[in-house]
């Protein structure tokens, strides 16, 4: 098998991070739920005013339940979570 470049997914993940300012946990934490809310966060429940931990307890279903979207974004999230501590 003979691979020629990058898979879509690293073009995917090159194109995220490539962004100029990356979004902040809040807007992504909301964005996992407005976007997966019922096929991956399905036994969570959105906070109102959400921390960098309660940002970081929806990876694991985000990349668990999720396709391979949510997986990037729940990557996404813990690098933000990162940066604001």
């Amino acid at each position: 098998m003979i691979v020629t470049g990058p898979s879509a997914q690293a073009k995917l993940w090159m194109v995220i991070m490539s962004e100029p300012n990356p979004p902040d946990f809040l807007t992504l934490y909301h964005r996992a739920f407005e976007e997966f809310g019922q096929a991956a966060l399905w036994s969570s429940k959105p906070v109102p005013d959400p921390t960098p931990a309660d940002a970081l307890a929806i990876t694991h279903s985000l990349r668990v339940e999720g396709d391979l979207r949510a997986r990037l974004l729940a990557e996404q999230i813990e690098q933000a979570c990162r940066a604001a501590l």
